[in-house]
């Protein structure tokens, strides 16, 4: 029984994750936004170590492309991602 229900879970998971994609499927922008976050969320999290990695959603950030990245109990990171939504670029912001 547990055999059959691993993989229907990562079905269902798959397509939770998709879900937020094809309501934005019609919108270019809007599509490589999402990707931008993900992407950036996973980038800074594969590179910390970290768990809780989330997009900083309080500070505004005028530029194109480019994301803050929370890290529980760390510094926030900046990323920025080419016009598809994959992150190029991660740097840890320093303050002083």
């Amino acid at each position: 029984m547990q055999k059959i229900l691993r993989p229907a879970l990562c079905l269902t998971f798959l397509g939770l994750a998709a879900c937020d994609e094809i309501a934005v499927a019609d919108d270019p922008a809007a599509l490589a936004d999402l990707r931008g976050q993900k992407s950036c969320v996973a980038a800074v999290g594969q590179q910390t170590g970290a768990s809780g990695v989330a997009i900083n959603t309080s500070r505004p950030i005028v530029e194109l492309y480019r994301y803050v990245v929370n890290v529980p109990g760390a510094a926030s990171w900046s990323c920025i991602t080419d016009q598809n939504g994959k992150a190029i670029e991660i740097a840890e912001q320093r303050s002083g």
